[in-house]
């Protein structure tokens, strides 16, 4: 029997492309549920309609992080809140979810979600039990890591000091009225600030490189950049002092942060020190949005999944708007005993002769 996983990241399903008041949603970041409904079916029937097929979801599927609760972008997320916005984005995004559905219906098919930093919430009992239920077959769960025949899979961010989750301390229980998630400081910087200027600018996070976009800011925007500079300094000064249990934050991760920080990190060298262990020959990350292939020596490889979001380039060499739809492809050969191979694709989709062009 033929056997492959498919890894994708960082869709960052938001509430749809039309919010509930049948505004245009300018906060939605994936516009491609079409192009994923056909890279499903492709894998799942002719010639792979009875392979063994699984799908990995490696983080940041969906954007919980920037879905509104009842009008506010809350740090304190319990149970009910995540699942009332998951409930939102499959709502959202009916032919994607319908798509997991029907290819978990089919033979040999199968579902492993790893979870991210922007959909954090799916680490509740009560998210994965919907999830579950709305596709009508048991999705496997992963908290941070996936490992399998020498094959190293995780999201990436917590090899990040700005969203580095606690693996000992998922939710905070203690002087709360009940269950909270306990966010990292990367997450309560995105909804207390980041959001704020997303209000303004849907893009600003998406933007790359990011300090040619701070250049452009500064020259062109500069009223705007000095008030964002100014209130990104006093957004550091008092999480210095905040003594909420929401903010269990050393000083010392704090400076960590200020010097890691990064819109879109290099996990490269974090890829290279997992493979210096002898049994892993594949590392497979996400998070950082950037598409990237890196082989060190005869026998270890690391992949980066890149994102199914848009991304602006300000670099000459690639100035606009990119989008590829990147994934990585595990095939396992028929020689019994072989390690399986990845590669780095890109989905282009079923020929359409016209389609409708977005606009913010």
């Amino acid at each position: 029997m033929k056997k492959l996983k498919l890894v994708v990241s960082d869709l960052h399903l938001g509430t749809g492309r039309i919010d509930e008041d049948s505004r245009i949603n300018t906060l939605e970041e994936f516009y491609f549920d079409e192009k994923f409904v056909e890279f499903l079916h492709y894998y799942s029937t002719g010639q792979f309609e009875t392979a063994d097929v699984e799908l990995i979801l490696n983080g940041d599927i969906l954007n919980l992080l920037q879905v509104d609760y009842d009008g506010f972008y809350l740090t304190v997320i319990t149970e009910q809140v995540s699942l009332n916005k998951t409930k939102r984005i499959v709502e959202g995004h009916p032919r994607f979810f319908k798509a997991l559905k029907d290819f978990l219906s089919k033979p040999n098919k199968s579902i492993t979600y790893v979870v991210g930093n922007h959909d954090q919430g799916v680490l509740w009992p009560a998210v994965r039990e919907y999830l579950n239920d709305f596709l009508g077959a048991n999705i496997r769960f992963k908290n941070i890591v996936y490992y399998f025949d020498g094959v190293h899979i995780e999201h990436g961010h917590m090899h990040e000091a700005a969203n580095r989750l606690n693996p000992k301390k998922f939710f905070i229980k203690k002087n709360v009225p009940e269950p909270i998630l306990n966010l990292p400081f990367g997450s309560h910087f995105f909804l207390e600030f980041v959001m704020r200027v997303k209000q303004v600018y849907p893009h600003i996070d998406k933007v790359r490189p990011f300090y040619k976009m701070i250049r452009w800011t500064v020259l062109n925007e500069f009223r705007f950049a000095m008030r964002t500079f100014w209130r990104l300094f006093n957004y550091f000064l008092k999480s210095i002092f905040k003594t909420d249990p929401r903010f269990d934050w050393p000083f010392k991760r704090l400076v960590q942060v200020i010097l890691e920080s990064a819109v879109f990190p290099d996990l490269t060298e974090s890829a290279r020190k997992i493979l210096n262990d002898a049994r892993v020959h594949t590392v497979i990350f996400g998070h950082t949005h950037v598409y990237n292939y890196r082989q060190f020596g005869n026998r270890a490889e690391y992949f980066n999944t890149g994102t199914w979001t848009d991304i602006t380039s300000l670099d000459i060499s690639t100035l606009g708007k990119i989008t590829k739809l990147t994934y990585v492809l595990i095939e396992y050969p028929d020689q019994e005993g072989t390690q399986p191979q990845g590669f780095l694709k890109e989905w282009h989709g079923y020929h359409r002769i016209e389609q409708d062009v977005m606009i913010v």
